[in-house]
């Protein structure tokens, strides 16, 4: 790509189109597991087509897009291997997305996504209007949908393991409750780090079902409790730190508030909460999550918020922050306690 100050307004909209094509290649390349394919050595296109059930001339000019971005390279015998990006994509890889790219290049976020404009124009939800109801919803009565979301989840939480752990401080606490934790990702790698803690992961029963296979691999299950519940009805009790990841943005301020009012009900005397998100900065320098916003707005009514605001809602529901942690990716732990 140009230098920006070298670059004509022309070209910006023609970059632009270039990254929505360059994403649906790699969303394609992911669903289809080319990475796994090569994981072992290049392979010719007939071999690749044979194994991924596609037309080997369409497939290589596929390819061929995808080698001009990084994410393969074609030798001079005209075969196709990885590259130094390929692992990204790769079937249980340490700091693969290949989950997440699926879910967020294509499935259903590609559909919606193609409803921004409605969103823009009412503020409803596009998920909403081209599926008949929430993400939520749709999650819990299609099965692969609620796998590939719940594995995206777990890969991005994986990735950023060691930031979240540096960024919280998880010492002196014993039970340690994650709302809304998912496949207990994030929790197996706290009390790997604290033998002391014990855990609880709270999560709706289809996500929760999943969790037990992740715990039992980590050799965590006497260790950590697993609860089904929706946590605007409540949370488990007793737990002297909380912590909500990558909750929040998912819903608006009322939503939201709910939320946190059940944890500060449910939590001991002298707990703490730890809030996970990203933090929007002021000004105009690119930041990933400043176009994750527009994925809430389009996805599930939530939003991507500022310090201030994030601060304003912890305050309203009883609680003061004592830490703000920005880490050295956009990912930010606020840490409060109760007033």
């Amino acid at each position: 790509m140009q230098d920006d100050r070298q670059r004509s307004p022309a070209m910006a909209v023609l970059d632009t189109i270039a990254r929505f094509w360059s994403g649906r290649a790699v969303y394609v390349a992911a669903k289809l597991g080319l990475a796994d394919l090569v994981q072992d050595g290049p392979k010719t296109v007939s071999d690749l087509a044979t194994l991924t059930g596609t037309h080997p001339a369409s497939l290589f000019r596929l390819l061929r897009a995808l080698c001009s971005d990084g994410w393969f390279e074609e030798d001079a015998a005209g075969r196709f291997g990885p590259t130094g990006q390929t692992a990204a994509l790769r079937t249980g890889e340490p700091g693969s997305l290949r989950h997440f790219a699926i879910a967020e290049l294509g499935e259903e976020h590609y559909q919606a996504w193609g409803d921004l404009l409605s969103s823009v124009k009412t503020g409803g939800l596009a998920f909403d209007q081209v599926f008949g109801g929430p993400l939520w919803e749709f999650c819990a009565d299609h099965a692969e949908t609620a796998r590939v979301f719940d594995q995206a989840m777990s890969e991005v939480t994986a990735a950023l393991e060691p930031v979240i752990l540096s960024a919280c401080d998880f010492s002196g606490a014993t039970r340690v409750v994650d709302v809304g934790g998912g496949r207990g990702t994030l929790i197996a790698a706290i009390l790997d780090a604290h033998p002391v803690a014990r855990g609880v992961v709270f999560d709706l029963p289809h996500v929760i079902e999943q969790g037990r296979e992740v715990l039992r691999l980590r050799h965590l299950a006497d260790r950590c409790e697993l609860v089904a519940g929706d946590f605007f009805e409540g949370v488990p009790e007793g737990g002297d730190a909380y912590i909500l990841k990558w909750i929040l943005h998912d819903w608006d301020d009322e939503r939201s508030v709910a939320i946190l009012r059940n944890c500060h009900r449910a939590m001991a005397a002298g707990g703490r909460l730890h809030v996970i998100e990203a933090v929007i900065p002021p000004g105009n320098a690119p930041f990933f999550h400043k176009l994750m916003d527009l994925n809430m707005l389009v996805m599930t009514g939530g939003r991507e918020r500022t310090e201030e605001e994030y601060r304003a809602l912890l305050a309203r529901t009883g609680f003061r922050v004592v830490r703000c942690t920005i880490t050295p990716t956009e990912v930010a732990v606020l840490e409060a306690v109760r007033q």
